[in-house]
C-alpha cells in the first residue's frame, strides 16, 4: 500500500483527509513523565485543543517547521502533525532522529 488516508472531524462541520505519502506510519513514544499540550497548528501560539496523557503515543501523518521549542529530546522547530489540527512539538517525541521523520506538511 503506497498511501494512507486518516479522515476525521475537524472544526465545525468541516472533514479534511490527511495523507501519510510513507508505505507505514509508525506509532511514536511521548517523553516519560510528560502531559504533552497538542496545538491547532505548528507553534506554542497555536491554541491548545487537548492535552496528551503521560504514557501517550502517537502516529505522526506529517511534519512542519514551526516554533523552536526545547524539550526532552533537544531543541527543535520541527511540529508532528497527529490529526487534523492537531500539532506537537517534535522536542517530546522520540523519534530516534533529530531531523524529518515523516514528510512535510502540505
Amino acid at each position: 500500500m503506497a498511501v494512507e488516508q486518516v479522515t476525521e472531524a475537524g472544526g465545525t462541520d468541516e472533514e479534511r483527509t490527511l495523507t501519510a505519502r510513507s508505505a507505514t506510519v509508525h506509532s511514536y513514544s511521548v517523553a516519560p513523565g510528560v502531559r504533552l499540550n497538542v496545538r491547532s497548528g505548528p507553534g506554542t501560539g497555536y491554541g491548545i485543543v487537548r492535552v496528551l496523557a503521560e504514557g501517550a503515543k502517537i502516529r505522526i501523518y506529517c511534519q512542519s517547521p514551526g516554533t523552536t521549542v526545547t524539550g526532552p529530546y533537544g531543541t527543535s522547530n520541527i511540529w508532528d502533525n497527529i490529526g487534523s489540527g492537531e500539532y506537537v512539538s517534535d522536542a517530546y517525541i522520540l523519534t530516534g532522529s533529530d531531523g524529518y521523520v515523516a514528510d512535510r506538511c502540505g
